[in-house]
């Protein structure tokens, strides 16, 4: 059966209720899902608060490792039915949603909230989305840990 995968880089709002719509089919009894969203304070670390955030992706290559993600949960959670990974990209105020990751199965125990966290890891690990965080105090590009390997 083919199960439905959803990736999407968009400058729109993430209809949270439309997309566990076509991630559900009559089989599906539980849902994960993880939403990121823009903090107005950060607490820990380096306490400091933010204006906005701008994200910025190359469009082709997001999607295509979107993708890669996606079969990389299939195959390690062969139960998972449905998957959607959304990342909203532009300018992105407080309280703000900023990425999704959605996982469907029959039931709760079979790996879906796993599943679910995997999304988002290995989303901030190898997705090409860039952040831009302005505060009162100025702004700076966030970097990532991630370095690619050959052929990734």
């Amino acid at each position: 059966m083919d199960y439905p995968t959803i990736y999407d880089i968009t400058n729109s709002e993430i209809d949270i209720n439309g997309l566990l719509a076509k991630l559900t089919l009559l089989s599906t009894g539980a849902a994960a899902i993880f939403t990121g969203m823009v903090r107005g304070k950060t607490k820990n670390g380096n306490p400091h608060e933010t204006t906005y955030l701008e994200y910025e992706a190359y469009v082709p290559m997001a999607e295509a490792k979107m993708k890669q993600v996606a079969a990389e949960i299939r195959q390690k959670w062969p139960s998972i039915e449905g998957i959607g990974i959304i990342q909203r990209i532009g300018k992105l105020y407080p309280e703000t949603p900023t990425v999704l990751i959605a996982c469907t199965a029959a039931h709760r125990d079979t790996g879906v909230f796993d599943a679910a966290r995997y999304g988002i890891d290995r989303l901030k690990e190898i997705v090409p989305i860039w952040k831009r965080e302005v505060s009162p105090s100025g702004e700076e590009w966030i970097e990532g840990d991630y370095m690619p390997k050959p052929g990734e």
